[in-house]
Order: C-alpha cells, then structure tokens, then sequence
C-alpha cells in the first residue's frame, strides 16, 4: 500500500511543484496520475521512491515512512520504469536487465534463469534478444526490456513514467493487454504517469486527476466520468477521452 498525507514540493520560493496532495493506492492496486501538462505528475511519481524529497508531508509504504527508510534499500523494493526504458546502449538486453543483481553482487545462475524467466514473460525470448543492444530494438522491444529490468528483484511496488508515450498507437495498444495480462499474474501495486486519459481508463482501477500541483478528482474511471467534481473535470475528461460524456 501506498499512501500520500498533505504532501507537497517546492523548487526555490516560487516554484510550487505539487501542493499538500493525498492519496492511497491499495496493495494489487493500479494508479493512473493523469493532468495537464507542468502539474506535478513526475515530480509525484518521483517523490514515492525517493528521486525527489518532499518539502512537506508523509510518504507511507505499507504504513512504513520513506523518509525513515535508507534510499536505497527502498528503491530497491520499487521497480521503476521510464519513456524507452531507460535502458544502457553500451550493455545488451541481459546486461541490461541483469544490471542490479550484478551490483548487490547476486548469484549469477540464479540471475540468468531470472532474466531468462522475465524475458519469456516480456515476450521477448532470450535466445533471441539477450544479446542484442537496445539499437537493435524497435521501441515496443525496447520498452518491454525496460519492464523485464524494474521487475528483476521481484519488487512489489512499480511507477510507471509515461512508459508508453513514444510508441506508435499499434504498438501501444499491443503492450496495454500485454501490461493488464502480465499484472494479473504478477499483482503488482503500480502508479503510472500519463498523458493520455484513455490510456489511464484502460489500465488503471484508480485515477489520479492533477491541475496546477493539486489533485484535482480522485476515483475510478465510472466516478470520473459519471460524477464529476467540477468543471475543469468535465471539460478535461471532453477535451482528452473517447469515452461519452
């Protein structure tokens, strides 16, 4: 479980990233944080694994404060994914998603059946792929490596930071059912930043709605679109969704 009380973050005097938000995400629970460009998401992404330090507030996981924790050991628990994966041009796929287990010093047979393991769930097989460099990928391969690595040690936490966003819409709409079929099985706890709200509608049970660093609506895709907290809701929901307002 992940839970966000009065949180807030301020870069200098006048720049107010996000302002005293709060929010839980349920253990097995996908979050969607969704908003108008500039209104936090990332900086609200990044505050849950500790890339960026909140200025106010508390930061639980499963009822433990982050800021008590060491950050590293926390962000080893909290799989982490980004726009391309993220991945090293200069190591293969297998060095690529086998990058932390090598640092933590981890048995390397029992690496290898790992990444061997995720590399089949991916759909990518290892024969294949292990030994190829992210420029021989095509994006949609390249994001699935970038998954494979944020699930290596098995965390039960994964942020998502547009992990879709550069994908041509064939491929996007292909890796969203790989994403729902993959989570069945795996029961993850994930946020995933997005611009896209059918996106958000699709993948997430909860959705996170922001505007000028504060969250604006929070609820399933049925509250949003059936009870709208106010205007700005309705007319963001008009101006981005397919979905009949």
């Amino acid at each position: 479980m992940i839970e966000l009380n009065k949180v807030s973050k301020s870069f200098g005097p006048s720049v107010k990233a996000i302002q005293n938000i709060s929010f839980r995400v349920d253990s097995g629970e996908v979050a969607a944080i969704i908003g108008t460009s500039g209104c936090g998401k990332t900086t609200t992404l990044k505050i849950i694994n500790r890339l960026v330090e909140p200025s106010k507030g508390q930061i639980l996981i499963d009822k433990k404060d982050t800021s008590l924790q060491d950050p590293n050991h926390l962000r080893r628990k909290i799989g982490y994914v980004i726009q391309k994966g993220g991945l090293l041009p200069h190591l293969t796929v297998e060095q690529n998603i086998s990058l932390l287990p090598k640092v933590l010093k981890k048995n390397k047979l029992e690496t290898t059946a790992k990444v061997k393991k995720l590399m089949e769930l991916v759909k990518l097989p290892y024969e294949d792929f292990a030994r190829r460099f992210p420029s021989e990928l095509s994006g949609g391969q390249q994001q699935r490596v970038g998954i494979a690595r944020a699930l290596i040690e098995d965390p039960p936490i994964l942020l998502m930071d547009e992990p879709f966003g550069a994908l041509d819409p064939i491929t996007r709409a292909k890796l969203h059912e790989e994403f729902k079929d993959l989570n069945k099985n795996l029961k993850k706890t994930i946020v995933l930043v997005t611009h896209d709200i059918d996106e958000a509608f699709k993948l997430a049970d909860k959705i996170i709605l922001m505007d000028g660093g504060k969250i604006i609506q929070c609820g399933s895709k049925h509250e949003l679109l059936n009870n709208p907290k106010n205007t700005f809701v309705t007319s963001f929901l008009k101006g981005q969704t397919n979905e009949n307002i």
